[in-house]
């Protein structure tokens, strides 16, 4: 068994994860409620973070957008360090180099020409400065409560089109690939690190939708090829209303878990990055989901572990979700 294998069975070890302790302590712990609201809510708390109308928005629409929240320093900070991890000046462990798959076995594509996706950047110090931004943490705790884990990381770098068209992302629910709940207790926090508009790529989402459940995701049938691990919706409604997230440097998007979304291709000569978060209540707890939809998810990332890392058969999912979970606020219950 390598290391990295090792590593993993000594950390899941000494995780408790019983499904009864775990809903117990969730429960438990949204019992405690910030302040009394003359209507129900449902995916937020009222902190005095979030004005009625931001509370309104995103109950209804499933997302909120906050102008200017990152700073210009931070996210240079953050491109540099994305440039150095491209030019292979530094190595992470447990990072994945995503490319795209038009390009991915070129030689003649270096650098971040090649990279639409820094995965799994828990372990790099610099970009993880973002996941503990007190400006982020504060807008995080109006969805998720005190308890907060950073739970997904990445870095996107969507490359100019090859005309393939790859560089599009399918429709899709984030909690497809998650196999924790409750889903209303998840967040992601998505930082336009440039200027992003229609033309390079912007997120599409298709408000309310977060109000539904979540649906078949499988890889959508494209000509040119679609890059790995990007699943799409099987079925939704086309004709729902949509909106395109035009966003400047720093401004960042709140949105649930099971918000429909996705984005068109980059047709410009630049790149579109941003840098996210997905936030769990630390008392959330993992379910199984074998015989669910997201079992194929479920054998792609277990796939995937054990030729990236050793796993054998005993690593669940929901093992390899454990062991990329930080603690960055309050207290890790059962996460």
């Amino acid at each position: 068994m390598s290391r990295a294998a090792d590593r993993l069975k000594v950390v899941l070890n000494h995780l408790d994860r019983s499904h009864d302790a775990v809903r117990a302590s969730f429960t438990s712990a949204q019992n405690v409620s910030y302040h009394h609201h003359p209507q129900s809510l449902q995916y937020t708390f009222d902190t005095d973070v979030l004005t009625q109308e931001q509370i309104i928005a995103y109950e209804e629409n499933g997302f909120i957008l906050i102008r200017n929240l990152v700073s210009e320093e931070d996210i240079d900070r953050f491109k540099n360090e994305f440039e150095r991890i491209c030019k292979r000046e530094v190595k992470v462990p447990g990072l994945t180099v995503m490319k795209d798959v038009s390009i991915a076995k070129s030689e003649f594509v270096e650098g971040e020409k090649a990279v639409t996706k820094l995965q799994d950047y828990q372990e790099d110090p610099e970009l993880f400065r973002y996941c503990v931004l007190p400006q982020i943490l504060k807008y995080v705790e109006c969805f998720t409560g005190p308890n907060i884990m950073a739970m997904h990381t990445m870095l996107i770098n969507k490359p100019p089109d090859t005309g393939k068209k790859t560089s599009r992302h399918p429709m899709h629910q984030d909690l497809h690939y998650f196999p924790f709940r409750p889903a209303d207790r998840i967040v992601c926090s998505w930082t336009a690190m440039e200027k992003v508009h229609r033309e390079n790529g912007c997120l599409v989402v298709l408000p309310g939708s977060h109000r539904g459940s979540l649906q078949e995701h499988d890889y959508p049938e494209w000509e040119g090829g679609v890059n790995k691990m990007y699943h799409g919706v099987r079925n939704y409604d086309p004709n729902h209303p949509r909106v395109h997230l035009e966003m400047e440097k720093g401004d960042t998007v709140f949105f649930h878990p099971l918000l429909i979304h996705g984005s068109g291709m980059n047709q410009t000569n630049g790149f579109r990055k941003a840098i996210s978060c997905h936030y769990a209540s630390g008392d959330c707890y993992y379910i199984d989901v074998n015989g669910t939809t997201q079992e194929n998810i479920s054998n792609e990332v277990k796939d995937l572990a054990s030729r990236k890392f050793g796993a054998d058969d005993s690593v669940t999912f929901a093992d390899t979700w454990a062991i990329r979970g930080r603690l960055v606020q309050g207290d890790r219950i059962s996460m």
